[in-house]
């Protein structure tokens, strides 16, 4: 069975406690797990693994969060082949006090990695949120988990299981 990498950016700590408890349920000796600020030396570690989860929070005009941005920067020059690698995405964000840019970092990663050559897979129903844009949607899903701590964390756990249920399959049985 092939390793999966969980690759985070966590500011404010929220995005770090879903890359935590992703591997938790994924199973941790399934699972490796590296912070971006803290144990990424380069975008070639993604490429040692072929099933990785990524997750982002979004800033300010729908950005990525910092550690991510210096890494998908020189993918942008190099264009690294991610043909073959399995990708799920998840993320962070604040749908009432940021509803215009919704976990649209999420949107900006699928497209990035797409273009990379990569399967992007992991979409999540929008239902339950309110917000006014994401560039994280597409044909009405998101294109990874969205996780709002800051209004819904009540239904953090079903959104994180819920998800986790639906990538099992593709991430567990390779």
């Amino acid at each position: 069975m092939a390793k999966i990498g969980i690759f985070y950016g966590s500011t404010s700590g929220i995005t770090e406690e879903i890359a935590m408890t992703l591997r938790q349920k994924l199973g941790e000796d399934q699972c490796d797990i590296y912070s971006m600020e803290e144990d990424f030396d380069e975008y070639d570690q993604l490429l040692d693994y072929d099933y990785l989860l990524l997750g982002c929070s979004t800033w300010g005009a729908g950005d990525v969060q910092n550690d991510w941005r210096d890494p998908l920067f020189e993918m942008e020059l190099d264009k690294p082949d991610f043909t073959g690698k399995t990708i799920a995405l998840f993320g962070a964000g604040d749908q009432v006090d940021h509803g215009t840019e919704f976990v649209s970092a999420l949107g900006k990663m699928y497209n990035h990695f797409q273009k990379l050559g990569a399967t992007l897979v992991g979409e999540f129903p929008n239902d339950g949120y309110t917000f006014q844009y994401s560039s994280a949607l597409l044909n009405d899903k998101f294109v990874g988990l969205p996780i709002d701590e800051v209004n819904q964390s009540d239904q953090t756990e079903g959104r994180i299981n819920q998800w986790v249920e639906s990538i099992r399959p593709i991430f567990l049985n390779n």
